[in-house]
């Protein structure tokens, strides 16, 4: 059942809250600086988030864990993201595929390309680049003989030969400044290494040796790409970074653009998978890439970021962060730059993807079902009321999108008002017109419809042409004959899509059923006879049916209709 608030009690210390379900699963992972407070806010009239209200109705308790200060929590926060990978939070899209550079903290440390970097080492990452940042870990070592990954560190080897490596083997009594110098590269200041490396170019153009010369043209965009080495002048901008976001549903880009010694020195695009929040997106990506960066002196936001994080940004980078949301002046032009260029990026992330992520959809439900693929799905769902209007739908899903020329309609014709036997008689006569068999038939239900729909499957002699299944409202239950029932996780979501689809297809046809019932229904006409009335005679009388053959004496048992009313009832049916 939904979280109540009157039984959360949370104590007025900074900390992290988590949002978890029946089954133990983290739904959304927060921070706070007065936990009590912050909690209260979730339960408020008018929250502050589209996604509250849906997040509080599927949370069933929170829990929290109490930290020494904000910052802390800050971390915290970023770490549980990390490992439960909430449904209601922001996060880098695909965040663990990213790439880092390393180096260990050893006697003569080794530089490494990697996407699991180890705790005790110098981390500089995630890179959006891997191309480019695999050519900058080749060219550290031609410049500087950094160690590598697979340097034993005796006997010598063909990398100290060829003057890879500068380590323990060549006696490296300059090792220390070598990596002091990579590790001021990797921070950044890379202007004295693309120097020389420009240099070198010329000298090959010079001496018509083109290939060479494009070969080192290559490198230095390779160092520019991973450190943000590039020009656009402007004579305010002193050690910043810009934030700019584009928002398409849940598909979100964040560009950042560096800017310093009156320069903008490049960009980087990150892809986010946006929950509803531009400042929890932002924020979220703030602590993420300065993690493993030195922040700059001046952050550019389109939204002002918390106390918090800017305190966090000012201990990390050893200094005071100015966090602005700029409204005129050069910087301005800074924002509105990264701003256009995220909506750009997000804008060609969206038809990259476009197509591709209801296949994927599919084929993770497929997956999760263990069959070989889900790519047509057939879901029925039924409505009444009281008997009234007794109705049925299928909707048809294939390769993850709704195929709506395949949508069907059923007005129930026999006399069975439960949902049972409406949803057999209503299946049965899809059978017998059905081409083209699904991978899956589903049927809003439990156990009990799934037994009935299976039974009858056998009896037509079809149940081996498709895969059945009937899903449960309550916790997102999957239960089908021969596996054991399972809640749907995000990798379901085509499933719960369909089920949706079918319900909302379904009750808008029903309305409209009533719609006509109505115009020709001689109660409407009934004065005094209004609507909580007419449901009181419909529980009575089982139906329609039922008043109609009733008598005034009958008529007036019903509570709420008298003599007079119970008479109008009778004459307008007779």
């Amino acid at each position: 059942m939904p979280v109540d608030s009157a039984l959360v009690d949370l104590p007025a210390k900074p900390g992290v809250y988590l949002f978890r379900n029946t089954n133990g699963r983290v739904l959304y992972v927060g921070k706070a600086t007065v936990l009590s407070q912050r909690i209260r806010s979730y339960f408020a009239t008018n929250p502050d988030r589209a996604m509250i209200p849906e997040l509080v109705s599927k949370a069933d308790d929170i829990e929290c864990i109490v930290t020494n200060s904000p910052q802390e929590a800050l971390i915290l926060e970023r770490q549980l993201i990390k490992q439960h990978r909430p449904r209601y939070n922001s996060m880098l899209k695909d965040d663990k595929s990213y790439p880092y550079l390393a180096l260990s903290k050893e006697e003569y440390p080794r530089i490494k390309y990697t996407r699991h970097p180890e705790k005790d080492s110098w981390i500089w990452g995630p890179f959006p680049n891997a191309g480019a940042a695999k050519q900058v870990v080749q060219l550290l070592r031609r410049h500087f003989g950094i160690r590598d990954k697979d340097c034993r560190g005796k006997d010598g080897c063909l990398a100290s030969h060829i003057g890879l490596c500068r380590g323990p083997c060549v006696g490296a009594t300059d090792y220390d400044q070598r990596v002091l110098s990579v590790r001021r590269i990797l921070d950044g200041d890379a202007s004295d290494l693309i120097e020389d490396l420009a240099k070198e170019m010329d000298a090959h153009s010079a001496a018509q040796e083109y290939e060479l010369a494009a070969s080192v043209r290559d490198t230095i965009k390779a160092v520019r790409s991973v450190t943000s080495q590039q020009v656009i002048s402007s004579t305010v901008y002193r050690d910043c970074d810009a934030i700019g976001i584009g928002v398409r549903g849940e598909l979100a880009a964040i560009v950042i653009i560096h800017a310093d010694d009156g320069v903008i020195k490049g960009q980087e695009t990150w892809p986010l998978i946006h929950r509803g929040d531009e400042g929890d997106s932002i924020s979220t990506f703030i602590v993420e890439h300065y993690t493993t960066r030195r922040p700059p002196r001046l952050l550019l936001t389109p939204i002002p970021m918390t106390d918090t994080v800017i305190q966090w940004l000012s201990e990390r980078r050893g200094s005071k962060v100015e966090n602005r949301s700029p409204s005129r002046g050069d910087f301005v032009t800074l924002t509105n730059l990264a701003k256009q260029n995220a909506e750009m990026q997000v804008e060609r992330l969206a038809n990259k993807t476009s197509g591709s992520l209801e296949q994927k959809a599919a084929d993770e439900g497929a997956t999760l079902l263990s069959m070989e693929s889900l790519n047509h799905i057939v879901c029925f769902d039924m409505a009444q009321l009281l008997g009234d209007s007794r109705v049925g739908a299928s909707v048809c899903f294939r390769n993850g999108r709704p195929a709506k020329k395949e949508y069907r309609t059923y007005t129930v014709k026999g006399d069975a008002m439960d949902d049972l036997r409406m949803m057999r008689e209503v299946v049965e006569r899809w059978i017998k017109r059905v081409e083209d068999w699904p991978d899956l038939l589903l049927i809003d239900g439990g156990e009990t419809h799934l037994a009935i729909i299976a039974n009858l499957l056998d009896d037509h002699g079809v149940g081996n042409r498709m895969e059945l299944a009937s899903l449960a409202k309550r916790e997102e239950t999957i239960h089908r004959d021969g596996h054991d029932d399972m809640v749907l996780d995000r990798r379901g979501r085509v499933l719960v899509h369909a089920r949706d689809e079918a319900h909302r297809f379904v009750n808008k046809f029903h309305r409209k059923s009533r719609a006509k019932s109505r115009l020709s229904d001689p109660l409407e006409s009934v004065e005094g006879l209004g609507a909580k009335k007419l449901q009181s005679l419909l529980r009575h009388f089982g139906g329609r049916q039922g008043i109609s053959h009733a008598t005034v004496i009958d008529l007036k048992t019903v509570p709420g209709i008298g003599q007079s009313l119970a008479q109008r009832i009778y004459d307008s049916l007779h």
